[in-house]
């Protein structure tokens, strides 16, 4: 059986979600992240899986659930990042991987399972990102020369992504395009399609208006 990887950064004040600053202090903005991966996580949790992994950056807190393992991310960029999780989790337990970031909070256990499932009978499962990047990436053979070099965090990283996929041959099944929260444009939006979410809650919370106009 497939497992789930999910990569985050420790909510720290100024560390996290920088993006969202402004508006937001670096305190807000660590309080929607720490909500963001709430949000992951449960629906990580709630997913079928052989094994669930954290890739940290920083320190477990108060917001991690209990039966993932956690293991530090290893790399300099993104790429390196994104190569060594996959690859330290294959390592820990051996079969498919799907990696998923901590930036789409909305992302449901339905379309989590669609993911998982994918890699029975495809080589690859692709989540696009809105901006042009990827929520979630699954390998059935985690292979790092296939994100080794990639450019990350670009309006054609995703492009890039799946040509080096198709180079390798790979079958790959898409996904929904789904927004990652960079902005604060990005967090009304995400908020308004998940309105009962720790993360709308918390979004709230920091702009301190009634929840029916935070989904306007």
């Amino acid at each position: 059986m497939t497992q789930i990887v999910t990569i985050a950064k420790e909510p720290v004040a100024g560390r996290v979600k920088t993006r969202l600053t402004p508006p937001f202090s670096p305190a807000e903005a660590a309080f929607l992240a720490e909500a963001a991966i709430v949000d992951t996580l449960r629906v990580v949790v709630a997913t079928p899986a052989a094994q669930r992994v954290l890739a940290l950056d920083g320190l477990p807190g108060r917001w991690l659930p209990a039966g993932l393992v956690v293991i530090p991310q290893r790399g300099r960029g993104l790429d390196e990042r994104l190569a060594a999780a996959f690859a330290d989790a294959h390592r820990l337990r051996p079969g498919p991987v799907v990696l998923i970031g901590m930036d789409t909070p909305q992302v449901t256990p339905g379309l989590l399972l669609r993911a998982v499932e994918a890699l029975d009978g495809d080589d690859a499962v692709y989540g696009p990102a809105a901006d042009g990047g990827f929520w979630l990436l699954g390998l059935r053979r985690p292979d790092p020369a296939l994100l080794l070099g990639v450019p990350m965090s670009q309006p054609h990283t995703g492009r890039e992504q799946l040509r080096r996929l198709a180079r390798a041959g790979l079958s790959v099944r898409r996904l929904p395009v789904l927004t990652d929260v960079d902005t604060a444009a990005d967090a009304r939006r995400v908020a308004a399609e998940a309105p009962g979410s720790r993360f709308a809650a918390a979004l709230r919370q920091v702009t301190r208006i009634p929840a029916e106009a935070a989904l306007r």
